[in-house]
Parts: C-alpha cells; sequence; structure tokens
C-alpha cells in the first residue's frame, strides 16, 4: 500500500528551509486567497520541505466532504483517502517522473514548466475525473522546488492519464506512457487563424450563427472549421475544446 512519502522521493529532496523563508512566502498564500476568489477552480499550494500543503482553497467540489483546512492539515493523506486504490501508483509514478522531467531543464527555465494529468476522487459513492496542473512558485537556491502552485478543475477527459509535461520557455510538450514508463515528444498542434477565431468567438459566447455572421462566413463552413478542431483535440464539443486550446496555450 503506498505511503505518504511516496509522494516525496529524492528527485525533489528539499532542505535548508527556515521560518524566516515561510514568512517570506507568505504573499504567496495570499495572492493564492485572491486567485482563488476570481475561479471556480480549487487551488493548492504544495510544500515539499514540510511534505504538507501550505495552502487550500474553500471549494466544496473537489474537497470530498472535509473543510479546506482538514485537507491541509491531511496533506498528501487526502489522496490516500480519496484516490481509488488503482490510481494510487499512477500518482506516485508520475510525481517522480515528473520531477526528473523538471530536473532535465536548465534552472533557469524550470519555472515555466507545468505538468497536468487527470485521475479520480471519491467521495462515498461518487467518482470525480479531476485535472492537475502544478508549476514551480518558490524555489531554493539551487534549483528544487519548495512550493508549488497546484490549480484543479474538472478533467474534459473521459478516464485517468493524460499525462503532459510542458515547457512554455520552448513550447515544448511531452506526454507520459504509463505503459512504457518513459516521456515522449508530443507533436504540436496547431490552429489555423481562423480556428483560433472560431474558439475566441465561442468562449465570447456567441451561437454559432453569430459567428458565422462576424465571420462573413455560412453557418455550415463555421460547422466545418469546428469539426476540423475537434479532429486536432480529439475531442467531441466546443467545451472540451475550449478547455484544452487553453491549457496548450492556442489561444
Amino acid at each position: 500500500m503506498a505511503q505518504i512519502d511516496d509522494f516525496f522521493m529524492y528527485e525533489n529532496r528539499v532542505e535548508g528551509i527556515t521560518d524566516a523563508d515561510y514568512q517570506r512566502a507568505q504573499p504567496y498564500v495570499e495572492a493564492a486567497q485572491a486567485f482563488a476568489q476570481t475561479t471556480y477552480q480549487s487551488i493548492y499550494i504544495i510544500d515539499y520541505f514540510r511534505k504538507n500543503f501550505l495552502y487550500v482553497s474553500d471549494n466544496p467540489l473537489f474537497l470530498c466532504g472535509h473543510t479546506a483546512d482538514e485537507v491541509r492539515q491531511m496533506g498528501y493523506g487526502f489522496y490516500l483517502s480519496h484516490v481509488p486504490e488503482d490510481e494510487v501508483p499512477m500518482l506516485t509514478e508520475l510525481n517522480r517522473s515528473g520531477f526528473r522531467a523538471f530536473y532535465d531543464e536548465p534552472v533557469e527555465n524550470r519555472r515555466q514548466c507545468m505538468m497536468s494529468y487527470d485521475f479520480h476522487i471519491t467521495h462515498g459513492n461518487r467518482q470525480l475525473l479531476i485535472n492537475h496542473k502544478i508549476t514551480p512558485l518558490a524555489m531554493t537556491d539551487e534549483g528544487r522546488v519548495w512550493l508549488a502552485l497546484c490549480t484543479v478543475s474538472l478533467s474534459p477527459h473521459k478516464e485517468a492519464g493524460h499525462i503532459e509535461f510542458i515547457q512554455f520557455l520552448t513550447g515544448e510538450k511531452r506526454e507520459y506512457s504509463l505503459e512504457g514508463h518513459r516521456w515522449k515528444n508530443r507533436e504540436t498542434i496547431t490552429l489555423k487563424p481562423k480556428e483560433k477565431q472560431i474558439l475566441t468567438l465561442s468562449a465570447q459566447g456567441f451561437t454559432m450563427k453569430e459567428i458565422a455572421e462576424k465571420m462573413f462566413h455560412s453557418v455550415d463552413t463555421v460547422k466545418f472549421y469546428r469539426r476540423q478542431i475537434f479532429e486536432k483535440l480529439n475531442v467531441k464539443n466546443i467545451t472540451e475544446a475550449l478547455s484544452l486550446a487553453t491549457n496548450y496555450g492556442l489561444v
């Protein structure tokens, strides 16, 4: 059975953090609190020195019946209690592999990295597929991650996995194979200007007919472009397309 320490392996051993460092980190908590008030997503600050959470936002959708303070005190024990047993090994594996990918990057590039993955959380008989996105928030002088910002949202996919590592500075994207236990480069997705325009107008709430009028196209032409978008992103509807396009920085 997995233990909490399985999430904090040597790959990201953090040492030497002081009480003064935590005092200087308080603005991170205040910023996360402000961000949490503007989004439906749940916000965590992961503390890799104390091996727990420095902050958890109060979003009942993702707390499995607990208060935010209870989840903060539980730390990674929250996942051991509320993630299906067969998915916990995936979380521990991607945690190790993610840090290996992160530390393959030059120190000066590490703040521009993000890892994204999907897994289930359970509350009683209810199961919810969520997405985690993690990026460095505070690092040690040696370039190791002390604090990380984690955003939690509903996954646009149908099953767990979809593990990705994105380097925003270079635009490189990698996918992790749970079968091969390795990262592989992901083919870059590119959208045409009209496809981006359709996504942007859709995000603004315009209907298909209104989009067609604004672009001086027929509704059938807009439908054609939407089908192309869905095929490129491997999604089934505009909501999933907008979510993934935003995640990949395509719009």
